[in-house]
């Protein structure tokens, strides 16, 4: 159980910190937010992928692409909801 839940927070570290790379703009958000992001994105890809290849099978992780397509997703929905990112003027 244990290794369960350090191998997702290291795996919603990774795929948070991919969506943060890929999405333009600065974001204000910690460790933490970064680790959630990953792990919700990994839901959100796996439930996305699952709808549109196999069936809706509940909640389940994505593989990497998956989490860091979803992760993707919910950076953009937060960003978008809270207002956090604005454009940068050049």
């Amino acid at each position: 159980m244990f290794w369960t839940i350090v191998g997702w927070v290291v795996f919603g570290l990774i795929a948070g910190l991919i969506a943060r790379a890929v999405v333009p703009g600065k974001d204000d958000i910690g460790m933490l937010m970064t680790i959630a992001l990953g792990v919700v994105g990994s839901v959100v890809g796996g439930w996305v992928l699952g709808f549109f290849t196999v069936g809706f099978r509940g909640f389940q992780p994505a593989g990497w692409i998956g989490s860091i397509i979803g992760a993707i997703v919910v950076l953009v929905i937060y960003n978008k909801v809270t207002g956090r990112k604005r454009r940068v003027r050049s």
